[in-house]
């Protein structure tokens, strides 16, 4: 009886391998959902930022229970990052939707300035209700305020964990860049290829400006898993460049023979442009000094008008060559 109640009578051993016991227990009851809870976190954020599909009157009936976006493929996104809000933005995009091949989906990440801008047309609106388009306001800490920022968040992989769940291709353009309508190539003819965009160059090794470019979303991942971004340095596209060149079994575009778009290098029969911040001082003499050059691209992609900051032909000075 004695030895009965010394193994009942409660010490501080006893007490502390019972607290470790259910300790362990607990912790082998989380596990096997460790992973579910971080996914659900994930979608919470998400869900978080992206805007309501706005409440409009439509012409056709939307199942309740149905999610329009699953009409699309969720692998491709045409991204948008602006946080100012252009007059401009709501033309630009309606015209990208117009032009990108119809399985696509587009987001719009902006301020909230900027997202309400976009939000208010009815016919971005029409966009959200079929599932085409998506309006976000990123949570804190992140922020597009600069471009520093938006370097910084297009090389934390936590982004296209969070933000782009299930995306393996991106088309990233700016409100200084578009698909021209009269190209005569798809953007899914370019799916094999890990990152395409714009030369520097006639020779460029690396044919990836950044502002009007198609990016594959593994290849971004399989870098930022072995390499991280400094603060304050160079570009992401650059930075991206210099490490997508090098991964085996990537598709990266060289020269202006494999671009997707101009920029400094001027050629015939481009998918897009990108014009930096849409003229002015930064543009490139090569592609827009001579007149004759800028009325064949004005011919050819009309849609540049909707982004380019211009001035009529009989606004000139007396005197003026035309050259620029």
């Amino acid at each position: 009886m004695s030895s009965l109640s010394s193994l009942l009578t409660p010490t501080r051993t006893k007490i502390f391998l019972a607290v470790s016991l259910v300790v362990t227990w607990s912790i082998a009851s989380i596990l096997p959902h460790y992973t579910p809870t971080i996914q659900a976190h994930f979608r919470s954020r998400l869900d978080g930022a992206l805007q309501k599909i706005p409440s409009i009157k439509v012409d056709w009936s939307v199942a309740a229970d149905e999610d329009p976006r699953d009409a699309y493929n969720s692998a491709k996104v045409a991204l948008l990052i602006e946080p100012r809000p252009l007059p401009g933005l709501v033309p630009l995009i309606l015209h990208m939707i117009s032009v990108v091949p119809p399985d696509w989906r587009f987001l719009f990440i902006g301020s909230e300035k900027s997202v309400i801008g976009v939000g208010r047309a009815y016919a971005t609106k029409h966009q959200q209700v079929i599932g085409k388009l998506d309006l976000m306001v990123l949570p804190e800490p992140w922020e597009i305020d600069s471009k520093e920022a938006v370097y910084r968040m297009m090389t934390d992989i936590r982004f296209y964990d969070e933000f782009l769940p299930g995306v393996e291709w991106i088309l990233k353009y700016e409100a200084d860049s578009i698909l021209c309508a009269n190209s005569g190539t798809s953007l899914n003819e370019w799916l094999d290829w890990s990152w395409v965009g714009a030369p520097r160059t006639e020779n460029d090794q690396y044919a990836g400006n950044g502002g009007l470019s198609l990016r594959r979303v593994s290849a971004i991942k399989q870098v930022l898993g072995f390499q991280a971004r400094f603060n304050d340095t160079e570009p992401e596209d650059e930075w991206f460049g210099k490490r997508v060149v090098l991964l085996p079994g990537h598709k990266v575009a060289a020269g202006v023979e494999e671009a997707l778009a101009v920029e400094d290098v001027y050629f015939e029969n481009a998918m897009g442009y990108h014009v930096r911040n849409g003229g002015g001082q930064d543009i490139s003499d090569s592609v827009w000094k001579s007149p004759d050059r800028r009325k064949e691209i004005f011919e050819y992609c009309p849609e540049l008008t909707m982004i380019m900051d211009m001035k009529l032909e009989r606004e000139r000075c007396p005197g003026d060559n035309g050259q620029g």
